[in-house]
């Protein structure tokens, strides 16, 4: 990933005060009457692009293709090595589910050839089996083959036996011929797995964060891995390199790709950041800031210079944070979600996370830590086990709020993506200078001809903007002026969201709404239904051509103005706002959830077609089955549209807490996973009739509840841990020797297995204050966390096997004047106390999951 930089140093204070009170916006304009030039065709040497079925991938300079039709597709990253093995299909499945439509995944060079020639692609090593299971949840797959990953491991993935032995990231021939061999091998996974061969695998990305120029290095090297990876027999249609920080390639021979993050947890700062240029709109540069590459540029980048002939896509726009050691930054839902309408408002045409789903790394062959360390010279120290990332999906598969803050944008580049990529950017007449500029307001339009979409953002990642008081936007189109809403409105400090101009609703047009598009369902002869979503605090206003005959429900007005008529007073919520009378067409409805309602809508496959599922629940579609999962409470209801003809039926699907994979339990690397429970039982439970909600038809189901008890004992007090030390590569503050935790206080937990039968999961919610925490089962490590404020839960199903024996926590101390960097809302009141070092609670929160066969 992008987080093992350079030391960065700030060469000023941002002078900017916090935005307070509100700015006088009036009307923001926009010009956008400028023809939309035909995209110029790129000068990319594609692989092989078309599948045996017929099917073809391509690109242009500015969007991907896809059997000719433009493309914009949502990608996330999930690092198979980092998952057990045993729950990738559920996972890839939550994934598709949450709108991914293509799974980055690195291949960790020292995750597979630890030992030298000694490969191992077994069990949660098995990248082939992770493709095929990939393939059957409906994604595509882009395999990041290195051979340097960086993503927050020892060396950046190199083997030490290649560190110690020869030069890296350049044609040096020894270093060559087991890249060779590497690829070689990789080549062997991906067999019968290319699009090419029909399989899923649509790109491949080389090298990472490379911006490293001189003889042997530079273009050289990667035009050199681009003629390896083709040799290994890695033909795909995409072949891509990371963009940012001066990157270094050859023109034509690859495509580079773009990142953002909302914070610098490699950066070394104890305080809060200025402003990052992530939530600003980007006219003139695709590279947004310093991501954080090892090496230093000294020079701008081939990505710039190719901008005009290459899209604009992305790889690693932060759908979390790591924790560093000496920065351990959180990120709240909306400080993520926001960054997606500025984003794509800025021109991007691949939405590329990093991570989607969190993970915990293995442990090498000698039970030691692969993480990135400054012990083994890296710049960062990163935790030994947790992978967490604050992912939309953590590493036990558990849904956070983000998902839920992410998933409506998802469904809108999935059904007006191939509307919105061939658009081109237009700025406003006004707009901020600087990232610290938080009155002036930040938004974009991308338009095509007469229709487009306008992106507004108003959050900053810990400042508040300026709330836009009486605005209205207008945008000069070719052929007309559209200004919106009808009266100004106010916009405030945190909002965000997209507005349709000029849209087609299947030959009605909507001249514009105050509310997001989310998604369509086409219902045949049945009709169309489009789905918007309400942003709070702003009206929904739907305007549509004059002369459309509109019924409007919930008591809202349907009137004539400025030529066009106009609905007010719409009401959000899961009835038919709108519906459109048409002669000779098939029926149009307009449905506008409620912003909350937008949160927990989903489109599902199911029951032989496509529906609209509502649900708080976390949801997935498994076969024909739809699967809810609930943390914490035994009650399901959902809603769905259109109505299922039969009722259906549920049951549970729990796992059996047994003891038969114990032996390999004891044998197996830390946090293996390969020895989940088995013989899962199903139960047959009563689906409820809830009736409707509006248009859709309500069920709910309640499980037997799961009150599960942990004991929790304290077994040896803290010491007074050691001053933590400045130094490494960054000169900042390191983690503590492993000598140091000594000083560590340890508590027992006590989980008696029996009361988590029945459950698919139970997630360890340890409560703690102090420095580092540790899991362990006996002497081994389970999972470990940097103290942030951060919520620490750890699934047992994987362990289920260790919990015949207690599990134990230790806590070093965290020091009062340790150098690092905490949220403010989590730095602990001392009390005149060096140190501290507690365990508030250990809870154990059940996971029900239902399955619902139509």
């Amino acid at each position: 990933m992008v987080i093992a930089p350079r030391l960065r140093i700030c060469a000023a204070v941002v002078a900017s005060v916090l935005a307070t009170g509100f700015a006088g916006a009036g009307t923001l304009s926009i010009d956008a009457s400028a023809p939309t030039p035909a995209p110029l065709n790129a000068a990319l040497r594609l692989g092989t692009a078309t599948a045996p079925n017929g099917a073809t991938l391509g690109a242009n300079a500015r969007y991907l293709t896809r059997n000719g039709a433009p493309w914009l597709p949502v990608m996330g990253e999930f690092h198979y090595s980092r998952t057990p093995a045993s729950q990738w299909e559920a996972e890839l499945r939550k994934m598709k589910a949450a709108g991914i439509d293509i799974v980055a995944s690195y291949v960790m060079w020292n995750h597979h050839e630890e030992v030298e020639g000694k490969f191992d692609w077994s069990g949660n090593r098995d990248l082939h089996r992770f493709i095929e299971l990939a393939g059957k949840a409906g994604l595509d797959v882009v395999v990041r083959v290195g051979p340097w990953a960086h993503a927050e491991v020892r060396f950046g993935g190199f083997p030490d036996w290649v560190v110690n032995a020869m030069p890296t990231r350049g044609n040096d021939p020894q270093y060559m011929r087991f890249v060779e061999r590497l690829y070689g091998q990789i080549g062997q996974q991906l067999k019968g797995q290319l699009w090419k061969d029909g399989g899923h695998v649509i790109g491949i990305q080389l090298e990472n964060e490379y911006n490293i120029d001189g003889p042997g290095k530079g273009a050289a090297h990667i035009a050199a891995l681009k003629k390896l990876a083709l040799k290994a027999g890695m033909d795909v249609p995409y072949y891509t390199v990371t963009g940012w920080d001066g990157t270094i390639y050859p023109t034509g021979e690859v495509t580079p790709v773009f990142g953002g993050y909302p914070d610098e947890p490699w950066g070394v700062s104890t305080k809060e950041l200025p402003p990052k240029e992530t939530y600003a709109f980007r006219f003139d540069t695709r590279v947004s800031g310093d991501l954080g590459a090892q090496t230093a540029a000294h020079a701008p980048g081939t990505a710039e210079t190719d901008k005009e002939v290459t899209p604009f896509l992305g790889a690693e726009y932060g759908a979390g944070l790591p924790f560093m050691y000496r920065r351990r930054t959180v990120v709240s839902a909306d400080d993520i979600a926001s960054m997606l309408p500025v984003q794509l408002g800025s021109g991007v045409n691949l939405m590329g996370y990093y991570m989607f789903h969190g993970g915990r790394n293995p442990l090498s062959l000698g039970g030691t830590g692969m993480e990135e360390s400054s012990l083994s010279g890296g710049y960062n120290d990163t935790t030994m086990i947790s992978y967490d990332f604050q992912a939309p999906l953590g590493p036990d598969g558990q849904q956070r709020k983000v998902l839920e803050k992410l998933r409506p944008f998802h469904l809108f580049t999935r059904a007006f993506g191939s509307r919105l990529a061939p658009m081109t950017v237009r700025k406003p007449d006004v707009s901020p200078a600087k990232p610290d500029d938080l009155s002036t307001a930040r938004f974009a339009v991308r338009s095509e001809g007469e229709r487009g979409f306008l992106f507004v953002n108003n959050h900053v990642r810990q400042y508040d903007m300026a709330a836009q008081k009486t605005t209205q936007f207008s945008v000069k189109l070719p052929g007309q002026q559209i200004t919106l809403p009808s009266k100004p409105v106010d916009i405030a400090n945190g909002a965000y969201f997209i507005w349709p101009l000029n849209l087609d609703l299947d030959g009605t047009n909507l001249h514009y709404a105050t509310a997001q598009p989310l998604t369509l369902l086409d219902q045949g002869k049945a009709g169309l239904v489009a789905v918007f979503g309400a942003n709070a605090g702003v009206p929904v206003e739907l305007s549509f051509d004059a002369g459309t005959r509109v019924t409007a429900a919930g008591g809202a007005q349907v009137a004539a103005s400025a030529g066009h008529t106009l609905v007010t007073g719409v009401q959000p919520g899961a009835g038919a706002a709108v519906t459109v009378q048409r002669d000779g067409k098939r029926p149009l409805t307009i449905v506008v959830l409620t912003a909350e309602q937008s949160q927990q809508l989903s489109v599902v496959q199911l029951a032989g077609q496509q529906r609209l599922l509502l649900s708080a629940d976390q949801a997935y579609v498994d076969g024909n089955a739809l699967q809810l999962r609930s943390v914490g409470d035994s009650k399901f209801r959902f809603a769905i549209y259109p109505a299922l003809v039969n009722a259906p039926k549920a049951t549970t699907t729990g796992a059996a807490w047994n003891a038969k994979p114990a032996a390999k339990a004891a044998a197996a690397p830390s946090n293996a996973g390969a020895y989940a429970a088995v013989d899962a039982p199903t139960a047959t439970v009563a689906l409820r009739a809830a009736g409707n909600d509006g248009i859709f038809q309500a069920f709910e189901a309640t499980l037997p509840a799961h009150e599960i008890k942990a004991t929790v004992t304290q077994t040896r007090n803290a010491q007074e841990a050691a001053p933590v030390v400045i130094g490494g590569s960054a000169k900042a503050a390191i983690q503590p020797a492993p000598e140091n935790f000594k000083a560590a206080g340890a508590w027992q937990i006590n989980v008696p297995r029996e009361q988590l039968k029945g459950l698919d999961d139970a997630l360890l919610q340890i409560d703690f204050v102090g420095d580092i925490g540790r899991l362990y089962a006996g002497t081994r490590m389970l999972d470990d966390w940097y103290y942030s404020g951060y919520q620490w839960q750890f699934g047992l199903r994987q362990q289920a096997a260790l919990l015949d024996q207690p599990l134990t926590v230790s806590v070093l101390p965290l020091r009062a004047d340790a150098p690092i960097y905490l949220p403010k809302e989590a730095r602990p009141d001392f009390g005149g106390a060096k140190q501290m070092a507690t365990v508030r609670s250990v809870t154990v929160i059940p996971v029900y999951q239902l399955r619902i066969n139509p």
